[in-house]
């Protein structure tokens, strides 16, 4: 089968977990604290800002906890979102309101956020779907001018920038995921980056129950009395490891080559790809823009996009749409708002094979039987 996402992991990941063994401390600790300044150099910011957590699901509900929405206060993020955003808002007490998007980047326009605004708008939350930045420099601009909270939803784009200004850092807060799936991998887990110092120093808390300080062994040189608690107010326990902390570190050593590879896999797509009047592949970047290169999408026919899943399914190569429109979950709301581009996107849009094992021959293989799909539904299939 040829794998859809694939960790890319390997000695270097091996050794550094065998040094944690070794130090017989698996939890929160240097690690995780060497792991959080590694990234924080990486996006340009201050370590203090940046908290490793569990789960990058985990960060959307910090993020959106922080917000301290009351009833009826609304969140505007685009339909074509990972489920734990509307899960986050939901869970908080707002009310998520979906946007449209852009239907060949899959991305939010600042248009598409505008229209969906209304007096009871407190945050918006963004996608990079597929690493692709987007609007986000216009998004930024427009919600500070309005007083919004901007969350940026960064799990595909660990590596997008805009004019070498890193993704996640245009907003008031964002998220990274490390999970098996994504682009730099520590099994589970997840960054979250907090521009207030204030906001930041109360998530941290909230990471780990609302404490103020830690009291165990590492609390015990500059406090009697270490294990009495100090919680202003309660949280959960969501903090990251030394564990997948040190796979994380090498992981983002390595992050510049796993890049380039999937740039290079990209690129190899479009040229097989190019000319076929019965697909659409993804427009170009814009200018100053660079791209983590998460997913790789093409948009034809709707039912065809179905049958050629299946063809591709029977020849061994696992492909899938993300992400499935929210606005058409009834669970998030009593009615539907009307978004065509996202209904048209999720009708046509394939998400093929990439990551950075995947050989010359096998994007050859996936693109061969693509075309041949293709040809096979010729009939109707223009997209």
């Amino acid at each position: 089968m040829i794998n859809l996402f694939q960790p890319c992991v390997g000695a270097e990941e091996l050794d550094a977990v065998a040094e944690v063994f070794q130090d017989h401390w698996l939890g929160h600790g240097p690690r995780t604290k060497a792991f959080e300044a590694a990234f924080a150099a990486h996006l340009d910011v201050a370590p203090e800002h940046v908290i490793f957590i569990n789960s990058g699901t985990a960060g959307l509900f910090l993020a959106v906890e922080s917000l301290d929405l009351e009833e009826g206060d609304e969140v505007v993020l685009p339909s074509l979102s990972f489920l734990a955003a509307a899960n986050a808002v939901t869970t908080a007490g707002g009310r998520p309101v979906f946007c449209d998007v852009d239907p060949r980047t899959l991305n939010p326009t600042l248009e598409d956020i505008e229209r969906a605004l209304t007096e009871r708008t407190r945050a918006v939350v963004v996608l990079h779907y597929g690493g692709y930045p987007g609007e986000i420099v216009r998004i930024a601009r427009r919600c500070r001018e309005l007083g919004i909270a901007l969350v940026e939803d960064a799990a595909c784009s660990v590596a997008s920038r805009v004019d070498g200004r890193a993704v996640g850092t245009f907003g008031d807060l964002a998220m990274w995921s490390f999970d098996a799936m994504k682009v730099l991998v520590t099994g589970d887990g997840g960054m979250i980056y907090v521009r207030d110092a204030e906001q930041a120093a109360r998530i941290r808390r909230l990471a780990y129950h609302g404490l103020a300080q830690p009291s165990g062994f590492g609390h015990a040189k500059v406090s009697a009395r270490w294990w009495e608690l100090d919680i202003p107010e309660p949280g959960r326990r969501v903090i990251g490891n030394d564990l997948t902390a040190a796979i994380g570190s090498v992981q983002l050593r390595r992050l510049p080559a796993m890049v380039a590879r999937r740039k290079e896999i990209v690129d190899r797509y479009d040229q097989e790809l190019a000319g076929l009047d019965t697909l659409l592949t993804p427009p170009p970047l814009p200018e100053g823009q660079e791209s983590t290169h998460y997913f790789y999408w093409v948009q034809m026919a709707p039912g065809v996009r179905d049958e050629v899943a299946g063809d591709l399914l029977a020849d061994g190569i696992y492909t899938t749409f993300r992400y499935a429109p929210l606005h058409r979950v009834p669970a998030y709301g009593p009615s539907a708002p009307e978004l065509p581009a996202s209904d048209w996107a999720a009708d046509r849009t394939l998400c093929l094979p990439l990551h950075p094992d995947l050989s010359d021959a096998d994007v050859l293989t996936v693109t061969a039987s693509l075309r041949k799909a293709l040809e096979n539904r010729r009939a109707g299939a223009v997209a």
